[in-house]
């Protein structure tokens, strides 16, 4: 009778780890995963539609305006000459760094 009783312990045990398990990683998707994937999709989205005559922010803080644009890259001009910067490589536009959207 004790070791059927403890084997029902042990059958319990082990749905109960699942549920843990399975509550773990929801709440590790719904706070760490999503988040992050939802930030990946605005910046692509900020990226693919950079357009001429924004002021944007490169990913190593030089700011300019984008004065030609093409499918990978971009043209900004800075305060003496122009650049060429992967569109990757962009960060933000200058009133999103500043705060200026909200």
């Amino acid at each position: 009778m004790t070791i059927t009783f403890l084997q029902a312990q042990n059958q319990g045990s082990g749905m109960g780890t699942l549920l843990f398990m399975v509550g773990f990683f929801a709440i590790f998707y719904f706070f760490m995963i999503r988040p992050q994937m939802k930030k990946s999709k605005e910046q692509r989205k900020f990226q693919e539609g950079v357009k001429i005559g924004d002021k944007v922010m490169t990913l190593g803080g030089i700011h300019g305006e984008v004065i030609e644009t093409d499918e990978t890259s971009v043209i900004i001009k800075l305060d003496q000459g122009r650049m060429r910067i992967e569109k990757a490589g962009l960060s933000a536009t200058k009133e999103v760094s500043e705060g200026k959207d909200k």
